[in-house]
């Protein structure tokens, strides 16, 4: 069912994202730019200043251009202390642990922070990629800090405030265009929630609205990403194959994938980003004995920085150089091309893994990186030209356009996106 304009008891004179990271920005840039009021709540004030000032503090492309415009026309504004809205869209991170369990601390603390502005009528809605029951864990945190209002029950109609799930499903380098296009699916905790959190999503998406429940809704988007994450551990795990028989994985994909049902992926040197390197384990806590597969595919791509390691460590070997000679450049340390986002980074392991353990000189490329933020121990952050100059050892991680559209290095090369050795 798509919902273009629903009638709605209140309109949403002003809404509040909390969280104004690579989700939270972006989503309220956006809806500013429908002409609705939005505070954006953040818990960092250098994210605060730069958002106030018609700045970003990401990299995501026309994403400043959309927060120059909503800032100068006075639609969009951001704060560190929470005031009243009519509704409030919490877009904060969701780690998982050293046990692989999820992490709900920023969900919770959320929750605590707009606990004292909330009244009756409110609509809250919990966008952050969660477990399954998050959302029922978020609504018993509200109601033990504001036991003067009523919240939703599974099964039961009536609350003074209105709770949802409703995931996002966008590609970090094209954050600002699907977070209109694409499909959204509605979970509220009673057919009222979902109706008023539908209205709301209705106001800047065209996308298709699919009402639900908030488990179902939270399913869903883990299933997504698990989905993805056991085809890319194929793939891997096929490299991992032919690295093993000294044979080229780029060529025996491109030959399956002649078959007219066949469509193996790229390998790479992991799996990287929020979602899919950390969504199956939010699967596999709720139904351990049920997610063999789920969690064999984790492995798998949890593996694989170590086999590049591994095999970055024998083409130094083979230099028959002493190690203290050797110098070695990982270009691209964020999870995926064109972006700056270094969370859950394969790259970013196996550049602190090499830097940690070569006794020689250790050099990484990461255009959308700046200078001054070098991110990796014991490595100098330097330019392409720097490291074609100086590296006995290319490995290429990410296939930035500025690696794709460059020569391949003199020296031995270790490239695991096949740009350079295809």
């Amino acid at each position: 069912m798509k919902i273009n304009s629903l009638p709605t008891d209140r309109a949403f004179d002003k809404i509040c994202m909390v969280g104004l990271g690579y989700i939270g920005l972006p989503t309220a840039a956006v809806m500013a730019s429908r002409k609705l009021n939005i505070i954006g709540l953040d818990v960092t004030p250098h994210v605060v200043d730069t958002i106030n000032k018609g700045q970003i503090h990401i990299v995501e492309p026309h994403l400043e251009d959309y927060v120059k415009e909503a800032v100068d026309n006075g639609y969009l504004r951001a704060t560190l202390t929470a005031e009243p809205a009519d509704a409030f869209m919490i877009a904060v991170p969701t780690p998982i642990d050293a046990e692989k369990k999820s992490d709900l601390a920023y969900v919770m603390s959320a929750g605590h922070a707009i606990a004292p502005v909330l009244k009756k009528g409110d609509l809250v809605i919990l966008e952050s990629t969660s477990p399954v029951g998050a959302t029922e864990r978020l609504i018993a945190a509200l109601a033990a800090a504001r036991p003067d209002l009523t919240f939703p029950v599974r099964g039961q109609e009536g609350c003074d405030v209105h709770i949802a799930y409703c995931p996002e499903r966008v590609l970090p380098g094209k954050v600002v265009e699907e977070l209109v296009s694409n499909d959204r699916a509605i979970g509220g905790m009673t057919k009222a929630c979902t109706a008023r959190a539908m209205a709301l999503y209705s106001l800047f998406v065209d996308g298709t609205l699919f009402p639900t429940d908030t488990r179902s809704a939270e399913l869903c988007k883990l299933a997504e990403n698990a989905f993805r994450d056991v085809n890319i551990a194929y793939a891997n795990e096929l490299a991992n194959v032919c690295e093993g028989l000294d044979m080229n994985v780029w060529e025996v994909i491109h030959l399956a994938n002649r078959h007219p049902r066949v469509n193996i992926l790229q390998p790479g040197p992991g799996v990287g980003g929020h979602c899919i390197a950390v969504d199956p384990w939010f699967i596999a806590e709720v139904a351990p004995d049920d997610t063999p597969l789920i969690q064999a595919a984790r492995h798998v791509n949890d593996g694989r920085p170590r086999r590049v390691v591994e095999r970055m460590r024998a083409a130094c070997d083979a230099l028959g150089k002493d190690e203290e000679d050797i110098v070695v450049a990982c270009y691209g340390l964020a999870f995926k091309p064109d972006i700056d986002d270094l969370r859950e980074s394969p790259s970013l392991e196996i550049a602190r893994e090499i830097a940690r353990t070569h006794k020689g000189k250790v050099l990484v490329v990461e255009p959308n990186v700046e200078a001054s933020a070098t991110p990796v121990d014991g490595a100098t952050l330097v330019d392409m030209g720097e490291a074609y100059a100086q590296a006995d050892v290319h490995a290429l991680l990410v296939d930035h356009k500025e690696f794709k559209e460059a020569k391949a290095p003199r020296g031995a090369i270790v490239d695991v996106k096949g740009i350079w050795k295809q």
